[in-house]
């Protein structure tokens, strides 16, 4: 996992081969999210056979609320051999600080 700003992870999910995932809740994705990001929340009692179904060969754009959740999908990630995970330090709370768009 390589750890990220705001700055930096909207430089690498314009990267067309990478998957940007948000681990949140559905109602806090519903809330509002980054554009084109798939929703698998770390909570669900399916989310390790969730991530496991996801292309392991591509590269994850992983964040959360505030980057806790998505620090710990993203250790989870790597430790069942995805090629690569990118952590949003301060999740979407610094992805909205920073004045990047959200959408519902």
């Amino acid at each position: 996992m390589i750890n990220l700003d705001a700055s930096k992870f909207a430089e690498k999910i314009a990267e067309s081969d990478v998957v940007v995932l948000d681990v949140r809740t559905p109602k806090e994705f519903n809330g509002g999210h980054i554009t084109n990001a798939i929703n698998i929340d770390i909570y669900n009692d399916y989310f390790n056979s969730d991530i496991s179904a996801l292309d392991k060969s591509k590269s994850y754009a992983v964040y959360c609320h505030s980057g806790k959740r998505s620090v710990d999908a993203s250790s989870e990630m790597d430790l069942i051999g995805f090629k690569a995970t990118y952590n949003l330090t301060g999740g979407i709370i610094e992805w909205v600080d920073s004045g990047r768009e959200t959408v519902n």
